[in-house]
């Protein structure tokens, strides 16, 4: 098992490194080319890199787990924000692309700053995302970590090669190296989800002398299909409100909003993530339902660290098809990190820098870029090697401390007339 996982590990990450220097051809000259390409982004590779970019190690081992542990619940809890992230994006998309490419915005703390005319508001929310963002980022090393636990590689080495992959394939090519292996890994991660489920019903299910019409009685008379106790109203709006406003708040999908080349790539974006998002929340909690389903019924031990679940049931798969799984939660993973820490650096580089000198040397930024994203990583890599936290928890947590930029960002994009809003005003 180990080395069929390093096999099919060395070949994502050859492919993928491949991918990531062919992307240099778009070229990389500005600041703008680096952290934005340029906003010449076409419809797949703007929707790719979104879907990517927003699903993450949180899916397939956090939210696995999630359903394991919680039941249907957990489904309502994850459509809730992608209803949510579709509806903002058909209605606000549109507007701050527009903005975006007449006011030249490459970071997300810059868009702030410009539209209520104060350069330190900029300069605070790159420290909130900071402070916000390393428990989201440390989460996907987690991530990692536990699949190279759960397979005997241990949980250190895991988070070191997710560390060094993703300094690599972010100092490449910056956005373009980054969004050419979100779409190669957003691929893996849909296509290794399919086999997932598929392995399930087809094969393993069937192997324990069960069907689909036993497992759908199983789910009904365990309690898996209902609501459990943890899901009352106030713990469901505690989970969920945090993530309704993940596209507003989360600078690393604000801004690919900036990205696509033209309203055609725009509308692509949002129909292909919307498609995309739906298949594989669906398939991913459905996984963890089985997984408890087997679980109450005596066929799979009970599992008490719920990041886990995704490894123990695939150490019951063929060793191929599991590998494949497995490195899909490190694309999935990687490919979340790679994003946050770029777009971080990008609030750093123009609210810290650009912003305060009179002739901006882009080679200069490029380089400072690069030192932050290595300090970023760093310091991710530290927070995942302590382990504070459940994947989920960590992740909300993110979400929870950039709540208050909610009502900023909204206000903002659907107030603002031609003249420049006043931050004193919302004070």
């Amino acid at each position: 098992m180990i080395t069929t996982f390093i096999t099919i590990l060395v070949l994502y990450i050859t492919i993928g490194t491949i991918i990531a220097f062919i992307s240099r051809r778009f070229g990389v000259k500005t600041t703008s080319e680096y952290f934005v390409a340029g906003y010449r982004l076409g419809g797949f590779l703007s929707s790719m890199t979104y879907a990517a970019t927003t699903y993450s190690a949180f899916m397939m081992i956090g939210l696995v787990g999630f359903a394991y542990a919680t039941g249907v619940g957990a489904l309502g809890f994850e459509l809730a924000y992608l209803l949510s992230t579709i509806t903002l994006l058909a209605v606000l998309a549109p507007r701050v692309w527009s903005m975006a490419r007449s006011r030249g915005w490459v970071s997300p703390s810059e868009m702030i700053s410009d539209l209520y005319d104060e350069p330190k508001l900029g300069m605070a929310v790159a420290f909130i995302y900071l402070v916000a963002l390393i428990p989201y980022i440390s989460a996907q090393l987690i991530g990692i970590g536990s699949i190279f636990e759960g397979i005997g590689l241990g949980y250190i080495t895991g988070v070191i090669v997710a560390a060094i992959l993703a300094i690599l394939w972010i100092v490449i090519a910056g956005i373009w190296s980054v969004a050419s292996t979100d779409a190669y890994q957003g691929l893996w991660m849909i296509s290794a989800a399919l086999i997932y489920i598929g392995w399930l019903v087809a094969y393993l299910i069937p192997s324990l002398g069960l069907n689909i019409h036993d497992i759908v009685k199983l789910m009904d008379e365990t309690g898996i299909s209902g609501l459990t106790d943890l899901w009352s109203i106030p713990t469901f709006l505690a989970f969920t409100i945090p993530w309704l406003f993940f596209a507003i708040t989360n600078p690393q999908v604000v801004q690919r909003i900036y990205m696509p080349k033209n309203t055609k790539s725009l509308k692509r974006l949002v129909q292909y993530f919307a498609i995309y998002g739906f298949l594989y929340t669906i398939i991913v909690v459905l996984i963890g339902l089985l997984a408890r389903t087997l679980s109450e019924a005596g066929y799979l031990a009970r599992i008490a660290n719920r990041d886990l679940v995704t490894p123990t049931l695939l150490l019951m798969a063929n060793p191929v098809i599991a590998s494949f799984i497995y490195v899909s939660i490190v694309a999935a993973a990687l490919s979340t990190a790679n994003s946050i820490v770029l777009s971080i650096a990008s609030s750093f580089v123009r609210d810290f820098y650009e912003k305060r000198i009179s002739k901006v040397d882009h080679r200069k930024s490029i380089i400072l870029a690069n030192i932050v994203v290595l300090i970023l990583i760093l310091l991710a890599s530290i927070v995942a090697y302590l382990r504070p936290g459940f994947v989920v928890e960590m992740s909300v947590l993110s979400s929870v401390i950039l709540l208050p930029l909610a009502p900023i960002t909204l206000t903002a994009w659907i107030l603002r007339s031609s003249s420049k809003l006043k931050y004193e005003a919302f004070t």
